[in-house]
C-alpha cells in the first residue's frame, strides 16, 4: 500500500502558499499577550519532513495534558526549534504587540538553522535580517503544523515560567490561571497589590497603582 503523503500546511491552499519546495520554513508564534503578569513567549519551529508529528494544532485546543506530551516530541523531531521572551519590564516600555514582535524575532535569529520565510501567526509579521521573508497567517495555528509546534513550545514554556513564579509569588495563584485575568487572579491582585511581575502598563494593575484613575468598569478590562 502507498504511503499517505503528509500534509504540513492543512490550512494553505496549494496555490496560496507564499513560499516553494526550495524555501527552509520556520513557523512562529507566541504565548502570554493578554496576562497580567509574568513575560510574553514566542517560540519558532522548523519541522522535518521526514519525521512528521501527529497531533499538532493550536495549543490553545489542546489540553495541558497533550501540549506536555507534544512538546518533547517536537523538541526531539524538529530540525530546529528556539523558545524566546520578552519580560514584563520590556513589556511595559516597549508595549505588548512590539514586545511580542520582539520575542518573535529572537526565537527566530536563536534557530540552529536559519530559515528562508517565516510564517507568522497573526496578522502581523516582525521584521527580520533582509534574508529571511514574513508572512502572516491569520489563525495560523491551526493552517500551519510549524506554527502549531511554535503554539505549543510557546505556551508550554511560558506556563512553566508561571508555575516557577508561584514558588516566589504564592499568594497571587499563578500556578492556577498563569497570569490571565481570571476572577481568582483579580481577586488576589486586589488583596495583595501588584507583585514586581506584574505589568504596570496593563490596565487592572494600573489602577491599583493609580487609583484616581479607576473608572467603574476598568478593573474587569483585559489587556
Amino acid at each position: 500500500m502507498r504511503k499517505k503523503k503528509f500534509d504540513f500546511y492543512p490550512g494553505l491552499p496549494t496555490r496560496n502558499r507564499p513560499f516553494t519546495l526550495e524555501d527552509i520554513v520556520c513557523g512562529v508564534d507566541e504565548a502570554g499577550r493578554g496576562p497580567l503578569a509574568g513575560p510574553v513567549f514566542a517560540a519558532a519551529v522548523i519541522l522535518d519532513p521526514a519525521r512528521p508529528i501527529d497531533g499538532l494544532r493550536d495549543s490553545k485546543k489542546l489540553t495541558e495534558a497533550r501540549r506536555d506530551e507534544l512538546a518533547p516530541l517536537i523538541k526531539a523531531h524538529a530540525l530546529a526549534w528556539a523558545i524566546a521572551e520578552c519580560s514584563h519590564t520590556e513589556i511595559d516600555t516597549l508595549n505588548i504587540l512590539q514586545a511580542t514582535m520582539l520575542a518573535m524575532r529572537r526565537a527566530v535569529e536563536q534557530l540552529a538553522t536559519v530559515p528562508t520565510i517565516a510564517l507568522i501567526d497573526g496578522n502581523r509579521c516582525p521584521q527580520f535580517a533582509p534574508h529571511i521573508r514574513a508572512h502572516a497567517v491569520v489563525e495560523g495555528d491551526d493552517k500551519v503544523h510549524a506554527i502549531s509546534a511554535a503554539s505549543i513550545l510557546a505556551k508550554t514554556a511560558r506556563d512553566a515560567a508561571l508555575v516557577a513564579l508561584h514558588a516566589t509569588y504564592p499568594q497571587y495563584a499563578f500556578d492556577q490561571h498563569k497570569g490571565y485575568s481570571t476572577a481568582l487572579h483579580l481577586a488576589r491582585l486586589r488583596e495583595h497589590g501588584p507583585s514586581p511581575v506584574h505589568r504596570r502598563s496593563f490596565a487592572p494593575v494600573r489602577a491599583l497603582l493609580q487609583p484616581d484613575l479607576i473608572e467603574p468598569d476598568l478593573f474587569g478590562e483585559t489587556a
